[in-house]
């Protein structure tokens, strides 16, 4: 009875295994090594895995192999870079890792040096490394051809499965197989067979020879015929059944900046995976490969100059794609406008500066949402076209096209493609097995005859191997599957382009929500807290220097040493919380440096504007200085911890000079132990330590439903996986609510600042939260103090507030996105945990209500609750985030009209940067606004020193969605620009007002 096509693949898989073990001729052993300069021999442990170590030996090749057929095999027990190191001076070096071990040679003697660490491509630690292997072997050519050839047969078979090509497939290997004239020698087949796993189960295997014959020439001979044979049969049968599909593969290695591993051992991982990719070229005229991340190029500009211009040759011959034009590949979903507007402005740069080109395609395939204000940005930025992968890792709904226009906020479009590659994504690899059901998923074949495939090993680097590159000729010749060539990323989008100009492609529009990984908002909260304070400082030292320069003092110097610190930590896996205790160390220490030089910054703009503003007999001044387009009362905190909070008022974007002494509270605060009141606002704290009653004396409105501020801890927030990453919908099922406080007392009652403090306790973590109701103040800040010492918990702040809307108004970078507070669709149900900036409100016609925060990220808007997610504690890759300490502030803020008309963004302005005041003498009472913006109501995003030449670049946004009339107010002899485009160059702007719905608009100042 026949075999069935199954029985038969079976058998031709265990074949081709027989096939391996005659791969190559002969071998011989490397003897000789050192580890710090001790000797080491083969299988011996390493004297130990602390940090970066050395192993080094001289090797020669045997004579009488040809030189072309001779490979390096290395297994030394981790990650490495080999150097090898010929005797006329020349040098190689490759990347060795559990995908990279065996290298081709340029001479038979020559040195080897490593950089090795006890580490595998994911920073899991090798426990008992050891010098797993070291030899040379004679690569019998036809022996390993026709073997991966028959592999990609076998695995076309898999793939095909019905496919009426599938008999004449079986029945070419099978002929190829059997036209073999293979060894049968029993001392040598029983040896070379050994390590098989079948094998390896033996009771007791008997005696092995120790370097078993190979093929004899004419057994070699067989092999090269067969191989010949059959792919002749391929190419006929290519004829009969054509290619179904095209794929364009790019070359890539994601390495992820920091995650498994410490920012150090990327710099490592850069080295080994960038010179693997140049060995590669040096060998195929045909492979292609990308690498973003302007910052890498900018490492390997300090620490290895001659790897950098070798990448640059590649470049300029084409080889070598630069891609993404961006700083790093930043979360896109927590950074402000200003950060991604700055990733594009030194990524472009720097990409111009090094490499002579631009970037038209935004790269970004693992980060985890994606901001409706990126369109806008990239385009002004000059990137027209947009890649991610993580769409796809959506659990419920799925975008339903995969190339198609992505259109934000403000109308701006790029076009998006996304692949859906099933084994590892864009880790993918060069096998028929992976062609077909990337072509298969591909939905938009119906109006573009080409999808993009990503191939080579990554998150930990590595790259493409010599393995891949050799398929991917191989498989040119195959029937019926996708046809594939290398190319560049941007050639894809050109056609794609071409074709969208032809067709109608979908549109999506607004922000790109995963869901999945919701919990990477509010994870290791430690460093999206620096990491908000460090974008604000520097944003503020800018606008103080610039306004100072605008007074007549020096122009400011340029921070971006600081910003391109603040980017690098804005890196996927960096700020959303998902990588090891290490990488939060470094993170941390790196920002506190920014915001401490920022903040000597604004110290020393803040002494400039006193020097050139007009002397008078004011003997105690208190100059504040706004750096914001909100009117605010002054509220400030004086050196020496004084609290001042007045009803005298700031402008916008300007300096005011008081008489300290005449500054008095603005009237009727009020404090008791469970009450605070001002002109604004009434405030009853319960027994059970929340807002009991928020009274909007302005409408006379409760803004509360029942309580505020309810904190409520889940025990059970353990996510079925990725322990940082996720936090699985069910999650308040159990829940605890925190109401019996340990205590409740009044704290401050001063005439500027009065204070009531709750302490809360849960098993081993403490709550302390202090109200706070200012003389001039419009919101309740909850100032919040939380010691955590629960793992796998979550806390958050549950608001109910007394406003019906079916919509929410979350903040994000340059505007706001509206969500649904119910659950009607999937879709909405999803959203159960999402991105809010500085503030989430809740309105009805002519009142609503605003929590504000100032280093929160994690929010829901469930009905009339608004939730905000305090503090987690995963185990996994960090067992101690969020361990210990942390303050912050979140307020409480009702008001009339709706968000934008009731001051909501002007009061989380003022929550997140408050008003800066020092201290002078000998100054004139008076308001300086060097700068002042009129007409339709925009936000500030920032005032900085020109990129190029004199001058000041202003960029402000529109937050709400209106139009309508903009103008500029300068001093004499200062003048702006035409727009410009976060470039800092010309652009035609498009819209009939000066201002449209959430459009960031860009001038440069000069004098004169």
């Amino acid at each position: 009875m026949p075999l069935t096509i199954t029985q038969r693949l079976d058998r031709l898989k265990v074949r081709i295994a027989e096939l391996a073990h005659w791969r190559d001729r002969h071998s011989a052993a490397i003897d000789g090594w050192t580890f710090e300069g001790e000797p080491i021999g083969h299988h011996q442990d390493w004297p130990h895995r602390q940090g970066v170590v050395h192993f080094a030996v001289s090797a020669e090749a045997p004579e009488g192999w040809p030189l072309e057929d001779i490979r390096l095999q290395l297994d030394l027990g981790g990650e490495s870079l080999i150097t090898l190191s010929y005797p006329d001076g020349e040098t190689e070096t490759f990347g060795l890792d559990p995908y990279h071990q065996e290298f081709p040679l340029k001479g038979r003697r020559f040195s080897i040096a490593t950089e090795s660490v006890a580490r595998f491509p994911f920073g899991e630690p090798n426990r008992a490394p050891r010098l797993n292997k070291a030899r040379f072997i004679w690569l019998d050519g036809p022996a390993h051809r026709l073997h991966l050839l028959l592999k990609q047969v076998a695995e076309a078979i898999d793939v095909l499965g019905e496919h009426e090509v599938v008999p004449h497939l079986m029945h070419a290997a099978e002929h190829a197989l059997r036209s073999l004239d293979w060894p049968s020698d029993t001392a040598a087949y029983v040896s070379r067979t050994s390590d098989a796993v079948m094998q390896q189960k033996i009771w007791e295997l008997p005696e092995l020879e120790a370097n078993p014959a190979g093929l004899s020439d004419e057994q070699s001979a067989s092999a090269a015929s067969a191989f010949e044979v059959l792919t002749a049969r391929l190419k006929e049968l290519q004829k009969r059944f054509p290619p179904n599909g095209e794929l364009l593969l790019t070359g890539h290695a994601h390495i992820d900046l920091a995650w498994l591993w410490p920012y150090r051992e990327t710099r490592r991982k850069m080295r080994r995976t960038f010179n693997t990719a140049l060995s590669l070229m040096e060998r195929s005229d045909d492979f292609r490969f990308n690498q973003s991340t302007a910052h890498y190029y900018a490492q390997m500009e300090e620490e290895d100059p001659e790897l950098l211009e070798r990448i640059k040759e590649k470049v300029a011959e084409g080889k070598w794609e630069t891609v993404g034009g961006m700083w790093v590949e930043p979360d896109t979903n927590m950074p402000t406008g200003e950060s991604l507007a700055r990733q594009v402005l030194y990524g472009q740069r720097y990409f111009e500066k090094t490499f002579g080109t631009r970037h038209t395609v935004c790269w970004l395939p693992d980060c985890f949402g994606f901001s409706g204000a990126l369109p806008q940005i990239l385009r002004q930025g000059g990137i027209d076209s947009f890649f991610t992968i993580k769409v796809n890792w959506s659990e419920t709904n799925h975008i339903p096209s995969d190339l198609f226009w992505w259109k934000g906020l403000d109308g701006s479009r790029v076009l998006t493609h996304t692949f859906d590659n099933p084994m590892q994504g864009y880790n993918g690899f060069v096998r028929a097995d992976c062609y077909v059901p990337t072509w298969k998923n591909f939905r938009g074949k119906v109006q573009h005859d080409t999808s993009l495939l990503a191939v080579g090993y990554g998150d930990g680097g590595g790259g493409v191997t010599p393995e891949m590159v050799e398929r991917e000729v191989q498989l040119r010749d195959f029937p019926a599957i996708p046809q594939a060539r290398w190319g560049t990323v941007k050639s894809f989008y050109e056609q794609a382009h071409q074709t969208a100009g032809e067709k109608n492609l979908p549109v999506w529009d607004g922000e790109i929500y995963l869901e999945l990984h919701r919990a990477t908002l509010t994870t290791q909260s430690g460093v999206k807290r620096k990491h908000r304070h460090a974008e604000r400082a520097l944003i503020t030292a800018e606008t103080l220097a610039s306004l100072a320069h605008m007074l007549g003092a020096e122009k400011p110097k340029s921070l971006e040493a600081d910003w391109r610190v603040v980017l690098k930590n804005e890196f996927h896996d960096i700020l959303p919380g998902s990588s090891i205790r290490e990488v939060y160390q470094d993170a941390e220490q790196e920002l506190d440096g920014v915001i401490d030089h920022a903040r000597d910054e604004q110290a020393k703009a803040l002494q400039a504007l006193s020097v050139h503003l007009p002397k008078g007999g004011v003997g105690d001044a208190l100059v504040v200085v706004n750096p914001s387009l909100a009117r605010r009362a002054v509220s400030a905190t004086l050196a020496d911890g004084t609290v001042v909070s007045a009803a005298d008022i700031v402008a916008p974007l300007s300096v005011a000079v008081f008489d300290r002494h005449a500054l008095q509270p603005a009237g009727g605060l009020k404090a008791s132990p469970d009450r605070l009141e001002n002109d604004h606002l009434i405030v009853v704290i319960g027994k059970d330590g929340t807002v009991a009653s928020l009274i909007h004396k302005a409408t006379g409105r409760e803004a509360v439903d029942g309580s505020a501020n309810q904190l409520w801890v889940y025990p059970a927030d353990k996510p079925r996986n990725w322990d940082a990453w996720d936090i699985d919908a069910d999650y308040p099922e159990k829940a605890v609510r925190l109401e019996a406080p340990e205590g409740i007392s009044l704290v401050e009652s001063g005439p500027h600042r009065a204070a009531i403090r709750v302490v809360h306790r849960y098993r081993n973590s403490s709550v302390t939260q202090i109200y706070v109701l200012t003389a001039n103040a419009r919101r309740l800040d909850i100032e919040t103090t939380i010691d955590w010492h629960d793992r796998r918990t979550l806390l958050r702040t549950l608001n109910p507030v007394e406003v019906r809307a079916r919509k929410a108004t979350f903040e994000c970078a340059f505007g706001v996105v509206e969500r649904a507070t119910h659950t009607n669709t999937s879709w909405e149900q999803a959203m159960f945990e999402a991105v809010a900036h500085r503030f989430v409100d809740i309105s009805e016609p002519g009142f609503g209500v605003a929590l504000l925060n100032n280093a929160k990220y994690g929010h829901s808007a469930r009905g009339n609750v608004i939730g905000m997610s305090l503090v987690r504690g995963p185990i996994y890759p960090d067992p101690l985030a969020d361990e210990g300490e942390q303050s912050f502030t979140y307020a409480l803020m009702p008001h009339d009209g709706a968000w934008h008309e009731g001051g909501v963004l002007d009061e989380a302005i003022d929550l997140n940067q408050p008003l800066l005041a020092a201290e002078a003498k000998g100054l004139s009472a008076g308001s300086f606004a060097p700068l002042a913006v009129d007409g339709t109501p925009v936000a500030f995003s920032g005032l900085k020193p020109a990129e190029e030449g004199d001058g000041l670049i202003l960029r402000l946004y529109e937050p709400a969605g209106r139009r309508g009339r903009l103008s500029l107010a300068l001093p004499s002899g200062w003048a702006a620009s035409q727009p410009l485009n976060i470039l800092e160059e010309p652009m035609e702007r498009k819209g009939p007002a000066d201002i449209m719905p959430f459009e960031v608009r860009t001038w440069k100042l000069q004098k004169g």
